[in-house]
């Protein structure tokens, strides 16, 4: 099958894609396609005839989660710990540290604002963060790698940086220093997963975590992110739920250390969840995959659209950079109270949104040529 384009996916994006509005958040939040419907429905009709018994049917759904995760960066289905946000996952990963004796972490200034503010919270209570600045990000790595010594617990870094749409690159010499340290590593992945290509075996040599989600580029919604645990791990998160050995509940509690299933992702287990978040994913899998829309077909249409904005933003203070191998998938620019342009862009139909002084313009896969030229001429009005 031929994976469709813009115009013929945007009936399947019906309760979405309304007259007169122009979606250019798809960095933050894509629009779900109509199946995403289905998806709830159908956990809603497992609950109302299994009860308390749904959650046998809640753990397939969940391994096809895992699966279609599994599909875009590779390694196997019991690596892939599932929970609510990144920002849960992330914790977990700190809980599991030892920052007694390894007291330090190193980070950018670039990162998102979940684990940057849970990061500055740790720095008050006397852990070393070092945030190195992001920019130049030519030299991120080298300066990145120059930070971390034996004292260092692990390094925190994005792929893609959510401000500027930068992916970073050489990012193999700060992990290759932090594992000759001794140190753990978690890649931020969000701002590439489904939209970047990328696979586990070429960030590097084990061990690595990697932690994601779909709100953004996988069209999944709310509630489904996910952390990729290396096969070998022995961390013992502090921040610990019951479903990390889900399969001795039923046994009598007695002394000795806390235990954790068998399977890596298990480590890194929650608790009670609503399951929806999986139903809703695994049916916009299901939409994906019958309309050929790879990985790799979502970057070419990505590179066009972001190129067909970049074409038209001469003259202002842009931020992403202009070559196609070093972009993510979305465009950002420079602009003088930009919160309050994207007031006003949304008042001629278009919406984006800012962080800080810096506007963002997301196109996905229904985006039209012409919803970008209007985007175009919204901003040149806004802005003059």
């Amino acid at each position: 099958m031929q994976p469709l384009g813009p115009e013929a996916l945007r009936p399947h994006y019906s309760a979405f894609l309304r007259a007169g509005r122009v979606l250019l958040t798809g960095h933050s939040h894509q629009a779900w396609p109509d199946v995403a419907r289905a998806g709830l429905q159908a956990s809603f009709a497992d609950a109302a005839e299994h009860v308390d018994d749904k959650w046998q049917r809640a753990a397939e759904v969940a391994d096809g989660v895992r699966a279609a995760v599994v599909e875009r960066i590779g390694g196997k289905l019991e690596q892939i710990a599932l929970g609510q946000s990144t920002h849960e996952l992330a914790s977990r990963f700190l809980s599991a540290l030892d920052l007694r004796r390894r007291p330090r972490l190193v980070t950018t200034s670039g990162e998102f604002h979940s684990l940057d503010r849970q990061l500055r919270r740790l720095a008050e209570e006397g852990v070393e963060v070092h945030f190195i600045d992001a920019q130049p990000q030519a030299s991120l790595a080298a300066r990145l790698a120059a930070a971390i010594d034996e004292r260092t617990a692990a390094l925190l870094v994005s792929t893609v940086l959510f401000e500027t749409s930068t992916r970073v690159r050489g990012l193999g010499e700060a992990i290759a220093a932090a594992q000759r340290a001794g140190a753990q590593v978690l890649l931020d992945a969000y701002h590439a997963f489904n939209v970047v290509p990328f696979r586990m075996k070429e960030l590097g040599p084990d061990p690595i975590f990697v932690t994601a989600g779909g709100y953004k580029y996988a069209q999944w919604g709310e509630g489904c992110c996910f952390l990729r645990v290396p096969p070998d791990t022995e961390l013992r998160p502090v921040y610990t739920g019951w479903f990390s050995d889900f399969a001795h509940l039923d046994s009598a509690r007695g002394p000795g250390p806390v235990r954790y299933g068998q399977r890596p992702c298990d480590r890194f287990a929650g608790s009670t969840y609503d399951p929806s978040s999986h139903y809703r994913a695994l049916a916009v899998q299901g939409f994906f995959r019958e309309h050929a829309l790879s990985v790799d077909r979502l970057r070419e249409l990505s590179l066009r659209q972001t190129g067909r904005l970049l074409a038209g933003l001469d003259g202002f203070d842009v931020l992403t950079p202009r070559a196609a191998e070093e972009r993510g998938g979305f465009v950002a620019l420079r602009l003088p109270d930009a919160a309050a342009a994207v007031q006003r862009l949304r008042a001629r139909g278009v919406w984006a949104d800012a962080r800080g002084d810096v506007l963002r313009f997301g196109p996905a896969p229904y985006t039209t040529d012409d919803e970008i030229d209007r985007a175009l001429e919204a901003l040149r009005q806004v802005a003059t």
